[in-house]
């Protein structure tokens, strides 16, 4: 696990790099911008394509979701008390929300998870954000968002048409291939795994060209403390105890609850954008929660492992 963060940290580095230097006058947030939509249009299709093609879907898939649902609104929950309790601005209350319960399931996790347990857990990672992840963050943290924030656009796009996604439609076509035991060409297997060998380190550079050490700030440590602790601390732990009540065993078990353990997604903070909420804690957040994962990913890989 060790070797396998410093490898991923050294390319975050590279993308936190070119935040500074901007080779060729290319600023971080345009060169992401074109990353993550060729990302997010071309090869993460490809690669839930491939994965879930040929991966084991079945009932256990809905166990996937059910715990990354559970612990998701577990932790929501947490963060709701702390701020009712504390009485949280509604602006910083809905970024630490959002910060607090959603994990970086795709970006970081899936190539965690890959490294740590080998390519078959790709399909942990991706179907935990497709099945639990990314409908809660459409649908419950769009309500959080529009309720603590405001709604900025004049004509506000319905819920369900974020689903009309690339990678949604990829796991549509998957799935329903895997089913009815469609073997896959070889010609398009091997286009498929070429296109996914590009998103583990396009992500990793991404996620580093995201991270901005200008966002931390004094005024927002009280802030983030809780959102640190119930993210890397609380969340791990009631995964813990909610895979329990579920027949996932063994290193499934051990890819399920580490990819719940990952830092804050960095997607949150287009939410905290549209919705005008605390954007710069967000990002602090981010940054904060991705630093801690470096120690904290490693211990409770060694704790799922006893």
């Amino acid at each position: 696990m060790n070797s396998t963060l410093i490898q991923m940290t050294l390319i975050m580095v590279c993308g936190a790099a070119w935040r500074f230097a901007k080779p060729a006058g290319l600023s971080a947030e345009q060169t992401r911008q074109v990353l993550t939509t060729v990302v997010y249009y071309l090869l993460l299709p490809a690669m839930v394509l491939e994965v879930l093609w040929s991966a084991d879907i079945g009932l256990h898939s809905f166990q996937y979701a059910w715990l990354g649902m559970g612990s998701i609104i577990a932790a929501m929950l947490c963060l709701w008390v702390i701020g009712a309790l504390f009485r949280f601005d509604d602006r910083r209350l809905g970024a630490m929300i959002l910060a607090a319960a959603f994990p970086n399931v795709t970006y970081l996790g899936l190539p965690v998870l890959e490294q740590a347990f080998g390519s078959w857990a790709r399909s942990v990672a991706i179907q935990m954000d497709l099945f639990a992840a990314t409908p809660l963050l459409f649908t419950i943290g769009v309500i959080v968002a529009r309720h603590y924030g405001e709604e900025t656009a004049k004509s506000p796009r319905p819920v369900w048409l974020f689903f009309h996604a690339p990678p949604f439609w990829a796991a549509a076509a998957a799935v329903i291939l895997n089913i009815n035991g469609v073997v896959a060409p070889v010609w398009l297997l091997g286009v498929l795994q070429k296109l996914s060998a590009g998103v583990v380190p396009l992500m990793l550079f991404s996620l580093g060209l995201a991270l901005s050490w200008k966002a931390l700030t004094v005024r927002n440590i009280p802030y983030i403390i809780p959102v640190a602790v119930i993210k890397m601390a609380v969340m791990p732990l009631l995964a813990m105890i909610l895979v329990g009540f579920l027949p996932i065993t063994g290193e499934y078990r051990e890819a399920a609850v580490l990819d719940l353990s990952m830092p804050s997604m960095v997607l949150g903070i287009v939410f905290c954008d549209r919705y005008r909420l605390d954007s710069s804690l967000y990002a602090m957040a981010v940054t904060v929660t991705t630093a801690i994962s470096l120690i904290a990913l490693p211990f409770w890989h060694s704790v799922l492992q006893q």
